[in-house]
């Protein structure tokens, strides 16, 4: 049924409200980067700034291990991304694929890890780490953030693969391909979009983690950089204007991501399904 004039406008009232209570917080995180000192904590709400400087991001791009930080982020948080689309692929193709026993229950386990708070789990991993010698070490923030979105990614992909006929691997099987031929050059190419999302997931998670990095890590040269954006704040002052363009610069590589994969995460499933 075709809806009413009065019905549209109301629906769309109704969703340029709610984008302006979720935009808002980004908007003032923006202005309020460009503004002084003086006017970050004047007590007028100024929704349009009257004047507009550049400090607070030289002093964020200038501020000592901006650039170690900001590596050490990078390294950890795409190494995990990676580890974790590669096991959680292996472990979603059989369980999507294949009749086992004990299917059923490690499905059940997978949805469990996934459940369980990550905080739950910060003073196993501690002792794992510790004993295993990788305190203070990158490959410890590695491992911790491929475990934690193992589950999901697993999870996820895993309905993915399900929805996938596998008619269309068992007629690449009767052209002459093998399973694996079969797999990568029809299954793969249709879990982009799959593959994508878990990865926009799979990055966010790692990129804002602040807990372990900040436990682990006792090195300065080895932390990440949302504890890079805790020292804005010392024991005499807080740099309001300098966390905003900190904040502003730790949103950038998230959104350069996102902009590299969101073409594929928004392609339809059965691209490349056609037989040629």
């Amino acid at each position: 049924m075709r809806k009413s004039l009065a019905q549209r406008i109301g629906l769309g009232s109704v969703g340029v409200v709610v984008a302006v209570l979720f935009g808002f917080p980004t908007y003032w995180l923006i202005t309020t980067s460009f503004k002084t000192p003086g006017e970050v904590l004047s007590p007028k709400y100024d929704l349009i700034p009257t004047s507009g400087t550049l400090d607070n991001f030289v002093s964020a791009f200038t501020k000592p291990g901006f650039t170690t930080y900001l590596t050490n982020s990078l390294i950890v948080t795409l190494g995990s991304v990676a580890c974790a689309l590669v096991a959680g692929l292996l472990a979603a193709v059989p369980l999507a694929r294949m009749r086992f026993q004990g299917r059923k229950g490690f499905m059940l386990l997978v949805l469990v890890a996934q459940m369980a708070p990550v905080q739950a789990m910060f003073i196993p991993m501690y002792l794992l780490m510790r004993d295993a010698g990788l305190l203070n070490a990158l490959p410890s923030l590695l491992l911790v953030y491929t475990a934690t979105t193992l589950p999901f990614t697993t999870w996820m992909l895993y309905g993915f693969v399900n929805g996938i006929p596998i008619e269309l691997e068992e007629s690449a099987m009767i052209d002459g391909c093998g399973r694996w031929s079969a797999f990568r050059r029809v299954t793969l190419p249709l879990l982009g979009p799959g593959l994508v999302a878990t990865s926009v997931f799979s990055f966010i998670t790692a990129w804002n983690e602040f807990l372990y990095a900040l436990v682990f890590m006792r090195d300065q040269s080895k932390q990440t950089l949302p504890v890079w954006l805790s020292t804005f704040r010392t024991a005499f002052s807080i740099d309001w204007g300098g966390i905003m363009a900190a904040s502003v610069i730790y949103a950038v590589p998230a959104l350069v991501f996102f902009l590299i994969v969101q073409r594929k995460l928004v392609s339809g499933l059965t691209a490349g399904a056609v037989k040629g």
